[in-house]
């Protein structure tokens, strides 16, 4: 994808360099959205889909190792790079536990905060152009980009909504994946009515995955489902 296409999440408390930072990167041809708080920045990620996360650490009201677990639960793959004031060790051994995929320490030049981003980018296509959408469930492969859920010699064609679902229960899999979550991305928000559509939704999934005995959708009593399969 080309700069134009990638989507920034920009987090950053300080206003002042935050949009300095927005500007550059718009400069630059990412298109990018500043938000000052985590929590602001995690309800926008709810809201819209991004390409790419940079994340401050001392932030109000929801930190940025907080914001990054919480994105991660959500996304698996989304590139994340920490900004910080700090340069302790300790800290940045928790980013990269959390899943970072790299860390800046301020001060910092554009310039580097660039390059960083282009790696981390290129790293993210190539492992991109591995996996292509396709996911192993135990003996299933469900190919999104295609909508196929196949097992042995049999394919069974999934509807959008099947297949955007099945994608986030593959990518949340052995854990749970939150109703809230799934309706707020599929759906749009969480509403009574839209509940209700889901639940027929993972009816026909696990329908669908009953060929191997050793993959479950099972639900998880007033928070959401997880897919639990053995390899």
């Amino acid at each position: 994808m080309g700069n134009d296409n990638i989507k920034v999440l920009l987090a950053e408390d300080d206003k002042n360099l935050g949009s300095i930072l927005k500007s550059y990167l718009e400069a630059k041809g990412y298109s990018a959205q500043l938000c000052i708080n985590g929590q602001e920045a995690y309800n926008l990620f709810m809201r819209e889909k991004f390409d790419f996360c940079i994340l401050d650490v001392m932030m109000p009201v929801k930190d940025g190792f907080t914001l990054a677990t919480d994105i991660r639960n959500i996304n698996t793959e989304i590139p994340i790079l920490f900004l910080t004031a700090k340069s302790l060790q300790e800290d940045k051994l928790k980013g990269f536990q959390i899943g970072a995929d790299d860390y800046l320490s301020k001060p910092f030049s554009m310039e580097e905060l660039l390059a960083r981003m282009e790696a981390i980018l290129r790293r993210t296509k190539d492992n991109q152009k591995i996996t292509n959408d396709i996911f192993k469930i135990s003996n299933y492969t469900f190919d999104y980009k295609r909508q196929i859920l196949s097992i042995e010699k049999h394919e069974q064609k999934l509807t959008s909504k099947e297949a955007e679902l099945l994608k986030l229960l593959c990518e949340s899999e052995n854990k749970v994946l939150e109703r809230r979550i799934a309706l707020t991305k599929i759906w749009k928000d969480d509403s009574y009515f839209n509940a209700r559509s889901m639940d027929v939704y993972i009816v026909k999934l696990r329908k669908y995955l009953k060929k191997d005995p050793s993959v479950q959708l099972i639900n998880v009593h007033g928070i959401g489902f997880k897919l639990v399969s053995d390899y």
